[in-house]
């Protein structure tokens, strides 16, 4: 294996390690206005991503300082193109943030509903643009010869040689993301809360799992239209088609640990579920980083965007230091606050 080929795995496994640690966040925070109605059951719910919302956003840092330093032309060429988008994501994370930590400030029935609007509003608006940010990766982007592209918001909605960032394709993964994060949130609600809330969260995990279902199979069917390079790579190594085939086995085995009331196997099964589907996807991909919808040859790959080997040796060992770290903490963390959230004990959050 290439230097190249290990640090697109790396930067793979961070970006996917935060869509399903941090997913579940965006989709408690999509479900918070209907699973919590009270300021008790509010209090509730962010007792229970109180300790880990935090920890699981440093995933996405670091993926990015790691594109940065691996790849740095398909970073400058992701982050101009993607600017727009780039900085409404920001505003997101900034004000989800900011609604945890100030909904409790005040003892005012206002204040705390307008925090709780924008935490449950920047949750389903983060799993979306998410989610239309895979829709761009696979689908391509309108890279020109110099490496570099813009992306409006949409031109003509649909995916042709010239893209929005927002056309019908893209839109149905940004439903897709919704949906799954939805019923990943809760998931983890049904692992971390008992009585009304669970009630509710469990109802919406139901349903949502046949709203993935459905708009799953019309993304997956829609692929082969929108990028036949990712079949190209499975045909030239089919051995990845074992992907798939486990996503599809974990996607079962979180039905019957539903059936079964089995809420620690459902959270654990979807989200394997989650990364071994967006692993496939990845594998799909490689060796693109950005693939050009005019002319294939502008596409960036990881031999045409990585930096030096020597800076990439070196930097592999500082890497594996920092990541023994962050993955030692993830565990602890996630260890240490096992179980049911208890309803008492809430004063943080009162």
């Amino acid at each position: 294996m290439s230097i190249e080929t290990l640090w697109f795995a790396i930067i793979a496994f961070m970006f996917i390690g935060y869509a399903v640690l941090d997913g579940f966040d965006f989709g408690v925070g999509a479900l918070y206005l209907f699973v919590a109605r009270t300021d008790e059951e509010r209090r509730l719910v962010m007792k229970a991503i109180g300790p880990v919302w935090k920890g699981n956003e440093v995933w996405l840092v670091s993926g990015g300082g790691l594109l940065f330093l691996a790849f740095p032309k398909a970073f400058s060429a992701a982050f101009s193109g993607f600017y727009l988008a780039l900085t409404l994501v920001l505003w997101c994370l900034i004000m989800r943030g900011l609604a945890i930590g100030l909904r409790s400030h005040l003892e005012n029935v206002l204040w705390r509903t307008f925090w709780d609007a924008i935490f449950g509003v920047t949750g389903v608006l983060l799993a979306f643009v998410f989610g239309v940010a895979l829709g761009n990766l696979v689908r391509g982007v309108p890279l020109g010869p110099d490496g570099y592209f813009f992306a409006a918001f949409w031109t003509t909605f649909l995916p042709d040689a010239s893209p929005g960032i927002l056309d019908w394709f893209t839109v149905l993964m940004g439903m897709l993301s919704v949906a799954m994060l939805t019923v990943h949130g809760a998931n983890y609600l049904l692992m971390k809360t008992s009585g009304t809330v669970s009630d509710r969260a469990r109802r919406f995990a139901g349903i949502g799992g046949w709203v993935v279902l459905v708009l799953g199979i019309a993304a997956t069917a829609s692929l082969p239209f929108i990028q036949p390079v990712l079949w190209e790579s499975y045909a030239a190594h089919p051995f990845g088609a074992a992907l798939p085939v486990i996503a599809a086995g974990l996607l079962v085995t979180a039905w019957f640990g539903r059936r079964a009331q089995r809420d620690g196997l459902v959270f654990v099964s979807w989200s394997l579920f989650m990364l071994i589907g967006l692993a496939s996807l990845a594998w799909g991909l490689f060796p693109h980083l950005l693939i050009a919808t005019g002319d294939p040859s502008y596409s960036l790959t990881v031999f045409t965007s990585a930096a030096s080997s020597y800076g990439l040796q070196i930097s592999l060992v500082w890497f594996s230091a920092g990541m023994t770290m962050v993955i030692a903490y993830t565990g602890w963390v996630y260890a240490r606050f096992w179980g049911k959230v208890e309803q008492l004990a809430l004063e943080e959050y009162s």
